[in-house]
């Protein structure tokens, strides 16, 4: 126990520090994630071909390839193009947009259990397409979709440990470089599995409130 309490004191610390980052470089995916998810679903809708075929490729090549090949390309690629950014911004770049793909399925799904004769009615009764889309159809939406959009942000929580691999130092990163001074592997990936259950288990939990909430509402 007494070593315990020594580890907690001497690199608990860091771990807080690391969760941190987790958390709010989650918080700016998850934001970032519903821009381009609401912008490729809304596009699939437009009536405008190159709309729906800019958004339906967009969602094919994000869901093809895999997250970490995409982290590579927006933070080793994009400076051949003039663009640079830090670790940190790029691995939310990212990973939003990675996440955003499967959030303008998401959209998609739920935006087609929407009976098409409300958005008719609302026409009729003088609504614009805007204004039905914001206080009619998009509130329903949430609605259906909220336990979908939860596992999406459980997988994006969890995939804030691949941007260790552009030395953006969260729990991962943290982690390997205490195992390589210590060279104790067991104990700290245990903490950092630890820690990454506690962060989703408050995530669910702050996801159910909220749906008990729209369930009240609609």
């Amino acid at each position: 126990m007494q070593a315990l309490a020594n580890d907690i004191s001497v690199y608990g610390p860091g771990f807080l520090t690391a969760a941190w980052t987790v958390l709010w470089l989650t918080v700016l995916t998850i934001v970032l994630s519903w821009v381009f998810g609401l912008a490729a679903a809304l596009g699939q809708r437009s009536d405008l071909t190159s709309v729906r075929g800019a958004a339906a490729f967009y969602i094919w090549f994000i869901r093809g390839t895999p997250a970490l090949i995409q982290i590579f390309i927006v933070y080793f690629g994009m400076p051949q193009l003039g663009v640079r950014m830090s670790p940190y911004m790029a691995g939310v770049l990212a990973l939003g947009i990675n996440s955003g793909a499967y959030v303008a399925e998401i959209v998609r799904s739920g935006l087609q259990a929407i009976p098409k004769g409300q958005t008719e009615s609302s026409l009729a009764l003088g609504f614009s397409r805007a204004e039905t889309m914001r206080t009619i159809i998009l509130p329903q939406v949430v609605r259906i979709i909220l336990p979908a959009v939860t596992n999406e942000a459980l997988s994006t929580l969890k995939n804030t440990s691949l941007l260790s691999t552009i030395t953006v130092v969260e729990l991962t990163l943290y982690a390997q470089t205490l195992i390589s001074a210590t060279f104790r592997p067991f104990d700290f990936y245990i903490a950092v599995a630890l820690i990454y259950l506690a962060l989703t288990t408050l995530l669910t939990q702050l996801a159910a409130f909220f749906e008990r909430r729209f369930a009240r509402l609609y």
